[in-house]
């Protein structure tokens, strides 16, 4: 996914952080769902609580999301275009989008790798093993 607010499999704990550090309301990210495979997460701070809506992917690729009670459900060919329309105040989020906060590793694996690398670090052995 080629957004530079989505970050992928994030934990709730490290998109809180991310969010709150700078006490602005309006800052937000898109993550996956530790919860839910497949389902994404719009995470929004306001009044430094992380507030998250589910993003569903809906048939055809559209996608929809969980919004507040009452609030017409909508579906949108595209993320860029959900976004676009929640950045507009009064849509049914505790707050309009104001601020993206980008992920700064280009590659979503960085925390995988990381962990692969720490791990050879810390290994005791002078063999490694060979893939076929």
């Amino acid at each position: 996914m080629d957004l530079p607010y989505y970050h992928g499999p994030l934990t709730k704990r490290d998109c809180e952080t991310l969010l709150l550090k700078e006490g602005v309301d309006g800052n937000f990210l898109l993550r996956d769902s530790e919860s839910l495979p497949g389902v994404l997460c719009l995470c929004v701070s306001f009044k430094n609580i992380v507030h998250t809506y589910r993003i569903f992917r809906e048939r055809h690729g559209y996608y929809k999301i969980q919004a507040a009670e009452g609030a017409p459900k909508q579906v949108f060919p595209n993320l860029k275009e959900l976004i676009s329309k929640y950045e507009k105040p009064n849509q049914g989020l505790v707050v309009h989008l104001l601020k993206p906060i980008k992920r700064t590793s280009p590659s979503l694996r960085w925390r995988e790798t990381k962990l692969e690398l720490e791990t050879f670090m810390n290994s005791n052995s002078d063999y490694v093993d060979v893939l076929p």
